[in-house]
Parts: C-alpha cells; structure tokens; sequence
C-alpha cells in the first residue's frame, strides 16, 4: 500500500460507528471500563500494552529470591516478558511482511502488538476494536513513539471492517475470536485479505475430544463474557471461507508457567485456577493457527 492509499484509508474513518448488536454494546462498555493493573502494570515496563497471555519457560534467574524486596517488581517484568514472546510468536507466523504493506490487528486492545509488528517490520498496522478507550490508548501511544504516520486504532466491527477487498497482506486475532461467530469473522479477514495473505490466530479453544465445554471453560466465558469456540469450529469455519491452514501450533503446555507465575503474584484476579485447571485436565487448549488465504 502507497502513503497516499494510506492517507486515504486513514481519512475514511473520520467517525464511530454504532455497535452493530446490543452484545456488542456490552463488549464496547466492559473494555471501556476494563483497568485491570495485570494489563496496566505489565505494559509500564516498556510502554507495550497488551491484551493477552503469555508463553515460555520462566527465567527463575530473572525473578531471584521471593524475599527479595524487589521480587514482585521482577515477576512483574518476567511476565511482561512471556506476553511480549506470545506476540513474536505470532509475528513469526506472519510471513514475509514488507514496509509498503499494510497488516490489520483485529480485536488490537491497547495496541502493544500494532507497535510490535511496525517495528519488527516498518510496515503500516491497522488496529480494530470496539472499545472508544482502547483506541484512544493506542493512538496517544503511537503519538508519543512517534509512529501514529503507520501505526493507528480505530473504534470499528471486526465482523465490518472499513478495508476494500483484497487491501492487506495480512491480518490476525489475538485472543479475540471469542467475542464474534467464526464464520462471520473469517469470512470478513478472507474478503479484505490478498490472495496468498497470512491470516493469524492465537486464541483459547475448548477441546472437542472433552466432549463439552468444561466447569472451567464456563467459568472463562462468565468472566469475560465470551463465548469460547471448540477447535473443530475453527478449522471447519476457515475451511467455508478460503483460508487454509498452514501451522497449528498447541501452545497449551507453553503457555501454563505463565499462568503458574501469575496465580502467585499480586495481580490475580481470580481467573487463573481456571485456565490452570482446564489446561490441565485437557478439556482447554491455546493454539495458534496460521492460514492462507486461497
């Protein structure tokens, strides 16, 4: 995409739609409200805000002594860490990213993996999101790194996205599907992806060999107010909708340390027995799915 084709995409945004549904509405008015320090404090280490969990072994070197007076501080930053390598994990399923190209983070938060990809790549990042608040936090953030010339959210429908057919090269969800019906949400990324574009998630899935969604996954869905997907639904929803699947990667046993280190930090929020107990018992997985669009 040109500066100019930017300029333009930028310009045609100039208002805020309306939710498209009242459960939309909901969603809007729980992230404008949402402030949960375990997002807040963890995006103050480096200035990148995330809205997602992370993966990897914890680094008990980092953390050191627990009767250091600095311990907490240091957890703090150790799980900033493993959500920053969540995000380049999903970034490097992308593909091969030019600068002229132009990517879309649907479902974007506060904007910390749209910093993450401009710089990894020096392309334009388009986020989307429902919530006025986020987008406004992730526009000043860009301001302040001086990158809001590629780098921009906006308050739109992921399921209605204001990008002409075939515009991006590529686009993803992290964490975010859970909010929307599949088969709407990816036939929306199939029609403003190019042919051969990489789409991307990395989301909590309920396991169908379980047979049911668990006690624990309701419990997630109540939480959040979501409605979390079984994976068949994915790979049968990107399947109706031309996007083939290239990687799927279970990051479930990556991504438990986090939620250990976390249950023992100050940050709980009383979700983390949860997804520790669902990912143990099997009846939850985190994947990641990579697919093209054909």
């Amino acid at each position: 995409m040109t500066s100019t084709e930017h300029t333009t995409v930028q310009a045609a945004t100039a208002f805020i739609p309306s939710p498209a549904s009242p459960y939309q509405g909901d969603i809007a008015r729980y992230w404008d409200q949402e402030a949960r320090p375990v997002n807040l404090r963890l995006g103050d280490v480096d200035g990148l805000y995330h809205h997602h969990y992370g993966i990897g072994e914890i680094d008990r070197a980092a953390l050191g002594d627990s009767a250091d007076s600095e311990y907490e501080k240091k957890l703090i930053a150790e799980l900033h860490r493993l959500e920053s390598a969540q995000a380049e994990v999903l970034m490097d399923h992308l593909g091969s990213i030019g600068s002229d190209d132009t990517l879309v983070d649907a479902g974007c938060g506060r904007g910390g993996s749209m910093v993450m990809a401009h710089q990894r790549f020096g392309c334009h990042v388009e986020g989307v999101t429902l919530s006025a608040k986020q987008a406004e936090f992730a526009n000043r953030r860009a301001r302040e790194l001086r990158i809001d010339d590629h780098v921009r959210a906006r308050v739109c429908n992921m399921l209605d996205m204001p990008f002409t057919t075939g515009q991006i090269a590529a686009s993803w969800n992290n964490e975010s599907t859970m909010y929307v019906d599949l088969h709407d949400l990816f036939s929306e990324h199939s029609r403003v992806l190019e042919v051969g574009g990489r789409y991307v998630t990395i989301t909590g899935c309920w396991n169908p060999r379980y047979g049911q969604p668990s006690k624990w996954v309701s419990q997630i869905n109540a939480h959040f107010e979501c409605n979390i997907h079984s994976r068949r639904e994915y790979l049968r929803a990107m399947a109706d909708n031309r996007l083939v699947p290239q990687s799927v990667v279970d990051l479930t046993a990556a991504t438990l340390p986090y939620w250990e280190l976390r249950a023992t930090s100050s940050l709980v929020t009383g979700i983390e027995e949860a997804f520790i107990n669902a990912y143990k018992d099997g009846s939850f997985q985190y994947l990641l799915i990579a697919a093209d669009r054909v």
